[in-house]
């Protein structure tokens, strides 16, 4: 009877260099983790996620998540951009209570240098609000975003989404429609940057 030759598996693991995932400078430079790979260019467009809890210590914050994407490498320094964010569900289910309004607004909002972000924002009344209501309370959320993004630079949108700034401002107006309980950016992403 003829003996199979075994083949000899490669083991890749060896070839493989282990990289530092560094958060963008408006997120203050932070390792977010690391990541193996056999030639840097395989690194380029990798997606990362992390919470606000893990950048900042805030344990407040855990339901913050943030994206990072690889957009370069340098010796074995692997340099993110910032994609977007969300708020978690469970946390969006939370502030929902029966026999209240919750009013979302999507809208698209364009940055100094040429960047577009798409940016959802919804807004928790006390009782339920009438349609008309709503629809008022949609309009200026919408119109309020826009002109505090108007003339802002991509980090400086970046910071008053992720700080609560935004919203804050966006919750301060709008309640004097209607009384609000919440008003919260719970979605950002980036749908075009600048060539």
């Amino acid at each position: 009877m003829a003996k199979a030759r075994r083949r000899r598996v490669k083991d890749t693991w060896k070839e493989k260099q282990w990289y530092k995932i560094m958060t963008p400078t408006e997120f203050g430079d932070a390792e977010i983790g690391t990541t193996p790979a056999r030639d840097p260019e395989m690194l380029i467009k990798r997606s990362v996620e992390s919470s606000m809890r893990e950048l900042t210590g805030d344990f407040s914050k855990q339901y913050v998540k943030l994206y990072f994407q690889i957009n370069n490498v340098a010796g074995d320094i692997a340099n993110t951009k910032f994609i977007g964010h969300h708020v978690t569900t469970d946390y969006v289910r939370s502030m929902i209570r029966r026999g209240t309004s919750r009013i979302d607004t999507i809208t698209d909002v364009a940055t100094k240098e040429g960047y577009t972000l798409n940016i959802h924002i919804i807004a928790i009344t006390v009782k339920r609000a009438k349609s008309s209501q709503q629809k008022f309370i949609r309009e200026t959320m919408g119109r309020i975003i826009h002109e505090l993004t108007a003339e802002k630079t991509f980090p400086e949108i970046v910071e008053g989404v992720i700080s609560g700034k935004m919203a804050s401002t966006i919750y301060h107006e709008t309640k004097k429609i209607y009384p609000l309980k919440r008003v919260e950016i719970i979605k950002t992403k980036v749908v075009e940057e600048p060539n």
